[in-house]
């Protein structure tokens, strides 16, 4: 079964020699097409989450579906093995289901939209956007059930369709589509950004194809392709070790009591390629923490981060996938077997890339990062006004960002390229509350040489009774400090009733009763610290206590004695040559004790119970 790719030409294109300035022109042209993308989309979305915090992902793909400019790696010669239709000119493919593409979007939150580029009868190009849709029906408001035990209780799902044929608009789709959602305007406002911003990008492609010859385009693109594919192959060799290398890390719970869960893999180079073996991760949840892990996304994530470490300027592409093996066991919580719920599969999504850091660092720990994607904060809010509408809020928050080699972690900060906070004043504007604190947490970064960002504490006061949902982790394992650096601090939520009753909640928790007046502190995780704190300058330790960032008692964690704010050098000295000779050597990597020790810490420093062992418990 394959898609039928219907050209009314078949004339087929000529490879060309391309010249350095003409390749240079073609790709920054794509990049800023990349961008336009972006522009046009949150110009014209309403939703918070792609308006205002860029919860989308674009996509310039060759006419082989092979990305050129993107983020997520492409999804569409998975795809198009896939879908049993045909494809040609006026066509755009509308989605939400993973399994339908192999995890290429990753919950039915995501609505993709791929439009095929036709130029004089030939397929020339594809583009293609996805972004987050605040509701799409289901249990709960935002349709991210954490109850959930199956796909379909979490919202309308939408196979590939044709939301457009031969240039005909498929409105009775469309109705159908947004009739699930508690939110059509913004739903219908969103799609129609996805659409608008495809459409650009196709533009831009025909403009550079006629600027500069269709011939030329294709093969400076397949010019993108290998140079990507060269310069990768050459930092896969002198990076990658063929004697394996493993590393593990945990998902907290699944907001039932159960965790934590265990994701593992493997590395090792072979024949020149890399293999990535998540075998030892744990069997599928019973919850929606599932996440299907697309082999194309893995092979993304992968160059990202060691493009990222090691030639910042290479430009992302598919060019190199060949050189990456992707082994994941059916059944996992990586590749669960369907209809396994998908909605919370941000916890291990963000969980991936402190797995890979930890990878790939341990042969070069001088290029080593720290824990602290970890997760992406979720709040929910919904319910009925005083003027008897409906409103929803779903926003995103942000973490500690580790500590790295170059320095240290920003305080609440996202690790997604061009996300963003949603602004105070719009949640204000929009949605009944009030932003009481938004704030840093001191001493939540981990002490190194290299400080952690401190997580956030957001202190929401709600002005009318709703409901609220909170999805979060690393409450119960901690972001990881590297060569010498302490682990991040734990995220807590408290809900302050408007009586002052506190009361802790969990981090992953559903229809949550609020009233006027209640208060929810918003209590993220701090990024893990890089490097021996006592090797830090006393100076900036007595600064960033003077700012806020970290306290008196913290700036011991770092060995610094202060008097009335200023360093005591003398006292300095001592605790730090004593602290020395006493600590114990904690190891490449610091994860502030085993999972043992954890659930011991676990109630003292969160107010929680540690989460339960699974059913299938490892021995």
């Amino acid at each position: 079964m394959a898609a039928t790719i219907i050209q009314s030409s078949d004339i087929p294109f000529k490879t060309v020699p391309i010249d350095p300035v003409t390749l240079d022109v073609i790709e920054n042209a794509l990049r800023n097409a990349r961008v336009e993308m972006d522009t046009t989309l949150v110009r014209t979305a309403m939703s918070p989450g792609i308006r205002e915090q860029g919860d989308a992902f674009p996509l310039i793909a060759d006419h082989k579906g092979r990305m050129i400019v993107g983020q997520f790696g492409s999804y569409i010669g998975p795809f198009l093995d896939g879908y049993d239709g045909i494809v040609e000119d006026g066509d755009m493919i509308f989605l939400s289901d993973p399994y339908s593409v192999g995890g290429a979007i990753s919950h039915l939150n995501d609505w993709l939209v791929l439009l095929p580029v036709y130029k004089d009868g030939r397929l020339i190009a594809y583009t293609s956007m996805f972004g987050h849709q605040s509701d799409i029906g289901g249990m709960v408001a935002g349709s991210m059930p954490i109850d959930a035990t199956s796909i379909f209780q979490e919202g309308v799902r939408i196979p590939p369709v044709k939301i457009w044929k031969k240039g005909v608009y498929n409105e009775d789709l469309v109705k159908l589509v947004m009739h699930q959602t508690r939110t059509p305007e913004w739903c219908t406002a969103d799609l129609n950004a996805l659409i608008a911003s495809c459409r650009v990008a196709a533009r831009r492609v025909i403009e550079m194809c006629e600027r500069f010859g269709d011939d030329v385009f294709v093969s400076a693109t397949d010019e993108l392709l290998r140079r990507n594919h060269r310069a990768m192959a050459a930092l896969i060799e002198s990076s990658i070790g063929e004697a394996p290398v493993s590393f593990e890390d945990f998902i907290c719970d699944d907001g039932n009591g159960f965790g934590p869960y265990k994701l593992r893999c493997t590395m090792w180079k072979e024949n020149g390629r890399v293999v990535l073996d998540f075998e030892g991760t744990d069997p599928q949840s019973a919850r929606s923490v599932n996440f299907l892990l697309n082999a194309n996304m893995m092979r993304m994530f992968f160059g990202i981060y060691m493009i990222m470490v090691f030639d910042p300027q290479i430009l992302f592409n598919d060019g190199y996938y060949d050189l990456i093996d992707i082994r994941i066991p059916d059944g996992s919580l990586l590749k669960p077997n369907f209809p396994a719920a998908l909605s919370g599969r941000t916890h291990a999504l963000g969980r991936i890339f402190d797995v890979l850091g930890g990878l790939l660092g341990q042969k070069t720990p001088q290029f080593l990062n720290a824990a602290g994607f970890s997760s992406s904060p979720h709040l929910f809010y919904s319910g009925t006004g005083r003027d008897g509408r409906w409103f929803q809020l779903f926003q995103i928050g942000f973490g500690g960002i580790p500590g790295r080699p170059m320095g240290d972690g920003p305080d609440g900060h996202s690790l997604w390229p061009n996300f963003t906070n949603v602004p105070n004043e719009f949640l204000e504007r929009y949605f009944p509350l009030l932003i009481e604190r938004y704030e840093t947490v001191a001493d939540s970064g981990g002490a190194g040489l290299h400080r952690g960002g401190n997580g956030i504490n957001m202190v929401y006061q709600f002005l009318e009774p709703g409901v609220i949902a909170i999805h979060d982790d690393r409450w119960f394992t901690r972001p990881w400090g590297v060569n010498g650096g302490e682990p991040g601090g734990r995220a807590r939520k408290i809900l302050e009733r408007a009586d002052g009753t506190r009361i802790v909640v969990g981090n992953k928790r559903e229809d949550i009763a609020v009233a006027a007046g209640d208060k929810l502190h918003f209590i993220t995780w701090g990024g893990g610290g890089w490097g021996d704190p006592l090797t830090r300058d006393p100076a900036l330790v007595a600064e960033e206590v003077a700012q806020g960032l970290v306290t008196a008692a913290g700036a011991l964690k770092y060995g610094v004695v202060l008097a009335e704010g200023e360093v005591d050098s003398s006292a300095t000295e001592t605790l730090r040559e004593k602290t020395r000779a006493e600590r114990p050597d904690s190891g490449l990597f610091n994860r502030g004790g085993t999972i043992e020790d954890l659930r011991e810490t676990c109630l003292a420093e969160t107010g929680l119970p540690a989460p339960k062992q699974p059913v299938w418990a490892r021995g």
